[in-house]
This record gives structure tokens, C-alpha cells and sequence, in this order.
């Protein structure tokens, strides 16, 4: 079957699609890193971008945040590295974001405190 005039063919339409997936990622998680967007923020928020998203991939566009820390931090929410956040509930959303937010809060606690001392 042939496209209609001005359709570009299915494939041509999927990696364009693909691209643009590939591309906000990249921002959402460029933006975590610097820090305009929590981790919190972009699970909570249903974006396109993130429904097929691994949270791990969230995660770890933290700044400081590795695998090892990941998979300790989803281990305590019994909750798989490779588990989507469109597939979360709204239940396991909220408490991954309520844990991050009460652990980015404690960090900051601990960082003051250690430049208290110096």
C-alpha cells in the first residue's frame, strides 16, 4: 500500500517519533542533573516522555546517584530498576517521591552540617 501524497511511509513516521522520545528524555534528564527538575518532580509529573521510562534512568540522572545507590533505594520500595514509571501507581509514585524529597532534605542537612564543622 502506498502512502498518500504528502504522508511519509509508517517507518520514516516511527523514527521520527523515536527521535523526539529520544530527545526529551535527554532534556528531562539534563534538567534533573542541573538541578532544575527533581527526580520527584519528573516521576509525579505524567509526561509523555517518561511513560515508557525505565525509573532507574530518573534516578540515576541525579547527581550523585550511581546504580549501586539506585538499586539500593528501589530495593527499599521493593520495586524493580527496570520498572516503568507509566506502569507505577499513583501510590508507588507518591512514595518514591515522598522518600526522595525526605532524602534530598537530609542530605542538604548532612552537607551543612559538614561545612559547619570545617
Amino acid at each position: 500500500m502506498e502512502p498518500r501524497s504528502g504522508e511519509s511511509p509508517q517507518h520514516v513516521r516511527a523514527l521520527e517519533h523515536a527521535n523526539r522520545v529520544r530527545s526529551a528524555r535527554a532534556l528531562l534528564k539534563r534538567r534533573i542533573a542541573s538541578g532544575d527538575v527533581t527526580a520527584a518532580e519528573a516521576i509525579l509529573g505524567h509526561r509523555w516522555e517518561t511513560d515508557r521510562m525505565p525509573i532507574a534512568e530518573i534516578l540515576i540522572s541525579q547527581r550523585r546517584w550511581g546504580t549501586a545507590r539506585c538499586e539500593r533505594f528501589l530495593l527499599g520500595l521493593t520495586m524493580h530498576v527496570n520498572k516503568t514509571v507509566g506502569s507505577m501507581t499513583e501510590r508507588q509514585r507518591l512514595a518514591v517521591a515522598a522518600l526522595l524529597t525526605t532524602q534530598w532534605r537530609s542530605d542538604g542537612a548532612a552537607r551543612r552540617q559538614r561545612r559547619a564543622r570545617r
